[in-house]
């Protein structure tokens, strides 16, 4: 069963998750011969001042 963890910074939209879940889901049958019914795929979104980027925070650098 593949599992795909993503991380991404907080604030997109449902439908842009969704969208990201449909194409992950999709490349990951495609790649591994893997039936749609066993992919997982977890989207964990961090806070802006979890995310460091060269010494600052993505909510510092303004994204």
């Amino acid at each position: 069963m593949p599992l795909c963890q993503i991380h991404i910074l907080e604030g997109r939209d449902e439908e842009t998750k969704a969208k990201l879940i449909k194409e992950m889901t999709e490349t990951l049958c495609r790649t591994l011969n893997a039936p749609p019914e066993a992919v997982r795929i977890l989207i964990s979104e961090m806070p802006k001042t979890h995310w460091g980027i060269a010494g600052k925070t993505a909510k510092e650098l303004g994204r």
